[in-house]
């Protein structure tokens, strides 16, 4: 596992344990407002992984691709996923 796969997967490990945090602020019945906060601050390490994870995968599978002169398809997949990142 190389060093971006790694920092993504600690990102979501990190994530997983503040869900499991924001879990329990709704069942002690905290502040919505503070429980909104913490949504807000997983939704950010979800993103940074998740572009962690495309980072890793443009330089090695769609380069990879495009040298071999099938880079299309792994263009097309980013360019959907760029899509949702807008919308």
């Amino acid at each position: 596992m190389n060093e971006e796969k790694r920092k993504a997967l600690n990102l979501l490990k990190t994530s997983k344990g503040q869900i499991e945090g924001i879990i329990k602020m709704i069942e002690d019945d905290r502040y919505c407002v503070d429980v909104s906060k913490q949504i807000l601050a997983v939704q950010a390490l979800l993103r940074k992984a998740n572009l962690n994870i495309l980072d890793q995968h443009i330089r090695n599978c769609v380069k990879d691709a495009v040298l071999q002169g099938e880079g299309d398809r792994k263009i097309d997949e980013i360019i959907n996923i760029i899509d949702k990142y807008v919308k």
